[in-house]
């Protein structure tokens, strides 16, 4: 049932702009699930579920992976290549290296890129490890961030 709801949750943001949680709690009730404001609430933050600026100004749910936030994932790009001074790898471990204060904007948007092999990121003042199945991966990710640098 959850999974269900779930994937109703991820259509609705995906096929309409919804504001608010209410939104989501009417669109699942007509929609045949029993839900209550709570469970919305968790299922929101079990998906991972954010909230981006309309061309009208209000803030609508969406999903990381969703195509219409592609311009996000351009401004994303645009902070990480900003925030960014250096790229190295040991082993499977990527150190990347930013300006104070930015590390973790560039680890958000590290994470929006969803790079294969990333098994988890964290960020500092100014560095970010993240941490990579194998050393070919990081090597991969290596190279991706310093071509993006290189734009």
């Amino acid at each position: 049932m959850k999974e269900s709801r779930h994937q109703k949750i991820l259509d609705i943001i995906q096929n309409e702009e919804v504001y608010t949680q209410e939104g989501i709690l009417e669109r699942l009730r007509a929609a045949g699930f029993e839900v209550t404001q709570a469970t919305v609430s968790r299922d929101i933050k079990k998906l991972n579920l954010i909230k981006v600026l309309t061309p009208n100004g209000k803030y609508r749910y969406t999903c990381h992976t969703d195509p219409s936030t592609q311009t996000d994932s351009v401004k994303f790009h645009s902070v990480f290549a900003e925030a960014v001074k250096s790229v190295d790898c040991a082993m499977n471990i990527v150190v990347i290296k930013c300006h104070v204060g930015f590390a973790n904007a560039a680890c958000a948007a590290l994470d929006t890129m969803n790079l294969d092999g990333i098994v988890g990121t964290i960020a500092g003042d100014d560095t970010i490890f993240a941490l990579m199945r194998s050393q070919s991966q990081a090597e991969y990710v290596v190279k991706t961030i310093q071509e993006l640098l290189n734009r």
